[in-house]
Order: C-alpha cells, then sequence, then structure tokens
C-alpha cells in the first residue's frame, strides 16, 4: 500500500473513532469518565472487551507464534476461562459491594492509606510502560508507512498518536473508551475473517482441512515439564495471569464496573471470555494459512512480520490491506485510549485523593491530570526509540509479570485473610518480592536441573508477597 492509501485508511478510521466518542461522551461529567455512571449494557461491555484485551502487538503476533508454538497459546486461553470464573465470583461482587471507583480502594479500606496508594503506584509504573510500548509498535509502524516517506520526524509522529488518544477519551473517558473498543473489536474480527476467506481463496483450499492437518495446530503439551509451553504451566499462568492484569487492573475492571450492577457485570465477563477465546483461536487458524500463502508466493518473512507482509504484499485484494491497518491501528489506539483513562482516574482517586472536592474541583484535577498523563506516555516512546533495542522492549514485557505479583498477592491475603498488617511497610515487601523473583528467573536454569520459569513467575511472586505480609500480621490495629 501507498503512503497515501494508508493515509487515507487511517483518517477514515479516526473520523469514525471521534464520531462514535463525540456520540458517547454527550452530557458527560466526572461520574460518566471514571465510571460510566454505571449505566453500560453488559452486551457492549462483552463485546468490547474483546478488543480491549488485544493491542496492535498480539494482533501481528499471535498469527505469527504458530510456527514456534503451533497452538499452545489455547492451553492459556483455558486458563482464562477459568481465570474469569474468579474475577466474575469473587472480585466483582466485593467492587460493587465496596462501592469503588478505583479499585485500589479495596487496599484501603483493607489495610491502609498505605497499602492503597502502593498498589496504585505498581499499576501506574506497569500501565504507563505497557502502553507506550503498544503505541510505540504502532508509531514505529506508521512512521515507515507514512510519516519516514513524507520527511516526517518520529517525533511529529508520536504527538500526533498521543493527541489522538487524548482527544477522543478528553471529555467521555471510560463510556467513550466502551464504544471505542467496539468498533475496534469490529475492526479487528473483520480483518481476520476476511484475511481467511481470501487466503483460502487464492491457496484453492479446505480452511478445515488445511489447519486440522497441520503440524502447527497440535494444543496440548504434556511431554516436558521444563519446557514454557508445558501445559500445566500455560493453564495456571493462564488463569493467574488474568486475574491479575484483568481483576486487578484498573484499565480492564473500569469498563466491568461501569455496568448496572454485580450480575450484569458478572454476565458480560463469562459471556466475554468465551468470545475472546473464539477469536484467538481465529487468529491461530490464520497463522496457519498465511504461512501457508507465504510458502506458495516466496514471502520469506515470519512471526510478527508474517501478517503485515502478506496483507500489505498487493498479492490479496485491498480490502486485507485496508481493514489490516485499521485492526493495527484501532487495536493500538483502543489500547492507548483505555491505559490514558485508566491511569487518569487511578491518579486522580488513588494518588491525588477525591475525597472533601467539589465536582469542579475533581473536575479540574481530572483534566491536569489527563495531560500530564498523555505527556508522560509520550515522553516514554521517545524514549523508547532512543534506545532503539528490541531487548528494552521485551524487557518491558517481562516487567508486566513483576508488577503484577504484588498486586495478587495484596489482593489475594487481603481477600482470603482477616489478619491486619503493618500498613507502613507493605511497600517494601512490594518491591522485595519482585527482586527475588528476578534472582530466580536469572538463575532457575542453573539452581533447578535446567528448569525455566515462564508464565508462572507470577505466581511466585504473588506467594513471596503473601508470605512477606504474614511477617507483618500485627495484633490490634493496622500499625
Amino acid at each position: 500500500m501507498t503512503p497515501l492509501a494508508v493515509t487515507i485508511t487511517i483518517l477514515a478510521y479516526f473520523l469514525a473513532m471521534f464520531l462514535v466518542s463525540w456520540i458517547s461522551s454527550k452530557g458527560a461529567d466526572n461520574n460518566s469518565f471514571f465510571t460510566g455512571a454505571r449505566k453500560s449494557k453488559w452486551w457492549v461491555v462483552a463485546f468490547a472487551m474483546i478488543g480491549s484485551t488485544m493491542s496492535g502487538v498480539t494482533f501481528v503476533s499471535v498469527p505469527g507464534m504458530v510456527a514456534a508454538n503451533q497452538f499452545g497459546y489455547m492451553q492459556m486461553c483455558l486458563g482464562f476461562i477459568a481465570g474469569y470464573l474468579v474475577i466474575a465470583f469473587v472480585l466483582t461482587p466485593l467492587y460493587f459491594k465496596m462501592n469503588v471507583v478505583s479499585i485500589y480502594e479495596y487496599l484501603d479500606k483493607r489495610f491502609g492509606v498505605t497499602t492503597h496508594k502502593t498498589g496504585a503506584w505498581v499499576f501506574f509504573i506497569s500501565k504507563i510502560l505497557g502502553a507506550a510500548v503498544r503505541l510505540f509498535v504502532v508509531c514505529l509502524s506508521l512512521q515507515l508507512l507514512v510519516f519516514e516517506p513524507l520527511g516526517l520526524p518520529f517525533a511529529l509522529n508520536v504527538l500526533f498518536s498521543i493527541a489522538v488518544v487524548y482527544a477522543y477519551t478528553y471529555k467521555g473517558g471510560v463510556k467513550s473508551v466502551i464504544w471505542t473498543d467496539t468498533l475496534k473489536t469490529l475492526c479487528m474480527i473483520l480483518a481476520v475473517v476476511l484475511s481467511i476467506v481470501f487466503i483460502a481463496q487464492s491457496l484453492d483450499i479446505n480452511i478445515f482441512k488445511t489447519v486440522s492437518e497441520s503440524p502447527m495446530s497440535r494444543i496440548f503439551h504434556f511431554e516436558d515439564g521444563n519446557s514454557t509451553n508445558y501445559f500445566w504451566k500455560q493453564f495456571l499462568g493462564g488463569l493467574f495471569t488474568v486475574v491479575a492484569m484483568t481483576g486487578l487492573d484498573q484499565d480492564m475492571m473500569q469498563r466491568t464496573l461501569s455496568c448496572k450492577n454485580a450480575r450484569e457485570s458478572q454476565k458480560n465477563l463469562i459471556t466475554s471470555v468465551f468470545m475472546q477465546v473464539v477469536v484467538i483461536f481465529l487468529f491461530l487458524c490464520l497463522g496457519v494459512l498465511l504461512y501457508a500463502f507465504a510458502g506458495a508466493n516466496g514471502i520469506t518473512e515470519g512471526g510478527d512480520k508474517l501478517f503485515p507482509a502478506v496483507a500489505t504484499s498487493g498479492l490479496l485484494p485491498a480490502v486485507v490491506g485496508v481493514f489490516f491497518i485499521i485492526g493495527l491501528v484501532a487495536a493500538a489506539y483502543g489500547a492507548g485510549g483505555s491505559a490514558l483513562t485508566s491511569l487518569t482516574t487511578s491518579f486522580t482517586v488513588d494518588i491525588v485523593g477525591t475525597k472533601d472536592k467539589s465536582e469542579e474541583q475533581v473536575a479540574g484535577i481530572r483534566k491536569r491530570v489527563h495531560i500530564v498523563m498523555a505527556l508522560l506516555m509520550g515522553l516514554v516512546i521517545i524514549v523508547f526509540n532512543a534506545l532503539n533495542s528490541d531487548s528494552a522492549i521485551t524487557a518491558v514485557y517481562r516487567i508486566a509479570s513483576y508488577t503484577y505479583g504484588p498486586l495478587l498477592g495484596l489482593f489475594a491475603f487481603g481477600i482470603f485473610s482477616k489478619k491486619k498488617v503493618f500498613d507502613k511497610w507493605v511497600p517494601a515487601v512490594a518491591v522485595l518480592a519482585p527482586v527475588i523473583c528476578l534472582v530466580l528467573d536469572l538463575n532457575s536454569e542453573a539452581w533447578f536441573g535446567g528448569y525455566k520459569i515462564g508464565f508462572e513467575l507470577l505466581i511466585i511472586n504473588a506467594l513471596l508477597t503473601v508470605t512477606g505480609l504474614c511477617c507483618l500480621i500485627c495484633r490490634k490495629g493496622r500499625g
């Protein structure tokens, strides 16, 4: 696709996104920004959450991963289903019962103000890095496809991207995020389905037969317990990862808490996870067909570069390339918008505080925080580009498994134990647990006979946090 075609495609999507945002943000106030006024329809949120769980990285990575891991990712998806049941029937009723705006308010009521702010800062660090990386990946694509051919600098690319994300979330907040996520989900599904159909037509093959007979379609791996692809590692990793990164993540739960009540939120969560698994399965099937198409047409790219190479090769109808660009942009900007909204909410409610402040004062704080969060996200993207290192990006994703561990441990201890702890020492535990995990992660193969730690690192991190909290138990008061 030419830079002009890509630009027109992106601008058309932005126009649709801003139209949806403008309509959904009418009459918005602080309540609408933070919680959607608890009026979101559960089935709308369920559909929107399909797209909200997938970033631009997921959009290109899942199809490309089948050559190395086959359909092993489905093992993790089974864990997702179990994790969503925990979120629906343990965490969601708790959040609604306490009537929280930010889920980290629970930590204040259970432990104290220091633990509350510790949880909020852990979320802040993880989300600002994760969201910046997701936007960075798309900024790189836009730089190659549009800005570089036009002789425009990367900084202008970043400024443009951040401005878009800021503008469509400025007024409506989570209310706008839900409806734009709905548009994003629709675009992503269309991109995958159209790609599958046109590739199958081009190769004149039976989709089901090709996928089922491919060695890449193997799902279950039970033979090597040391492997990161081992079933129980994937399943348990999926379960605890989704509890931590959805149930304990303000970004994801802000949508769910916008439903009318806990029952409606539960229907949203259960419906959403089964639809997500189906969509992920389609992405994996697409991966098999992409490799078959690439092999038949002399395309040598693989992994993350496979889907972009095939979609924009000109060997398929132009509509495939158009929806690939739309799907990629929708995934990235949707993730950036929801992250910016949740960061603004958490920082305003948890760190700055809204107690004893008027509606006008809270609105002023929220708007200033929104600007600062957007600028900070842009700055992090520019730093990533200056580092110009894939390992830096990989490291940031790895950091997520470290930062969510303390959150998982804090919530698990709070829910399953009635003990009080010395609140002022909780930050030390939240720092020490990930540090110990880092040491174990770097030395696991040498210390444990070739055993390589995978997704279970999150579980270990949480257990270490719980152990640390047990050491802080006090007999009276909060400490």
